[in-house]
């Protein structure tokens, strides 16, 4: 009997797991939602003549599975493997770009607040509700969705951090103290779901390959919500932002605009932590924004600049990861930087050649 290779669980390395090639993962478009984690967890069925799976690099799986067989090497895939898997991979494009244009519109204004690690915050709080909400359907039975559990705790940071600090202790000290709490919970709460391990390792790491139909749909929902906040009070945002003192001479709620907007923020990381991990989710509310606010001249160049780069860092940086077998939120992550540094160096570029105009 052939042995048939085995497709590794994402636990079997949470930091480092890459997308799979369309071959190593069954592409049946009858396939149901219910069986999703099928197509994370099932061995594909071998076909005839076909290379066997290869673990990307960093995966512990080197081996067929209870065989001890070597396993064969094989070129890493290319775009046509891509374009031959795409009803597979549509769902986590999508949602990947989707949830970086809303995040990078979104952080602008979080920018221009100078409160760029509250973004860290939230979505390391939206990772400590999801291993909560694991904890709670093994230990206790009770039926807690992952989502839930992600934007209650990250509404609850967001009041924490938007309250008056106690004391003569400062916003920024704050904010600090929150972070490292909802982070190490978030690990100590994980470390106790070894049933759920590489959903743990998605939420925090960024590792996730695929989503659920319905993360897809919750991302979409949270970015028309974004969409709408933006368009309906995104002046008084600007306002209350540069200047929260003549904001209230103006007779204009600053409190309730920028607990609104908060919210709202929360709401996207919640959902898009769920989806995407904590690591791309700041990347791409952070690095496009900056690059934005860097380049633009005005706030509309700057909300589009920052949207189309957190749309393209998404999508760029999982297919990234396809083509060079690499972590898909790490990848995410990079191509946002990568974004911000060619961003401002064609800026820098650019105000070089008007002064040398000038000058001459």
């Amino acid at each position: 009997m052939t042995a048939q290779p085995a497709i590794p669980p994402a636990a079997a390395a949470p930091a480092a797991a890459s997308v799979p090639a369309a071959s190593s993962v069954p592409t049946s478009p009858g396939a149901a939602p219910n069986d999703f984690d099928a197509l994370l967890e099932t061995p594909p069925p071998a076909a005839p003549g076909a290379a066997p799976w290869v673990a990307a690099p960093g995966h512990a799986a080197d081996s067929f599975a209870g065989t001890g067989q070597a396993v064969e090497s094989r070129a890493p895939p290319g775009w046509d493997e891509f374009v031959a898997g795409w009803p597979l991979y549509r769902d986590p494009v999508l949602c990947a770009v989707i949830a970086g244009a809303a995040l990078g519109g979104l952080g602008v204004f979080v920018v221009l607040r100078r409160a760029v690690f509250v973004t860290a915050t939230l979505s390391q709080a939206a990772g400590l509700g999801v291993a909560l909400a694991f904890y709670f359907q093994i230990h206790y039975a009770l039926d807690v969705s992952p989502v839930l559990g992600a934007l209650v705790m990250s509404a609850a940071a967001t009041l924490l951090v938007g309250a008056r600090p106690p004391g003569r202790m400062s916003r920024e000290t704050l904010v600090g103290s929150a972070f490292v709490t909802t982070s190490a919970l978030a690990v100590l709460v994980g470390d106790r779901i070894a049933q759920e391990a590489h959903d743990i390792a998605a939420v925090l790491f960024g590792t996730a390959v695929l989503v659920r139909p319905l993360d897809l749909w919750l991302v979409i929902a949270g970015a028309l919500l974004s969409l709408g906040t933006l368009y309906l009070v995104g002046r008084a945002l600007t306002f209350t932002g540069f200047d929260p003192e003549g904001a209230r001479v103006q007779g204009l709620p600053v409190r309730s605009i920028e607990t609104t907007f908060w919210l709202v923020f929360a709401v996207q990381v919640s959902v898009s932590t769920r989806a995407l991990g904590s690591l791309p989710v700041f990347a791409l509310a952070v690095l496009p924004a900056a690059a934005g606010l860097g380049v633009g001249q005005s706030l509309g160049v700057a909300l589009t600049v920052a949207a189309l780069g957190g749309a393209f860092s998404g999508g760029a940086g999982y297919l990234l990861a396809f083509l060079k077998e690499l972590p898909v939120g790490a990848s995410q992550a990079a191509c946002a930087a990568f974004f911000a540094a060619a961003t401002f160096g064609v800026s820098w570029v650019r105000r070089g050649s008007r002064r040398a105009v000038s000058d001459g």
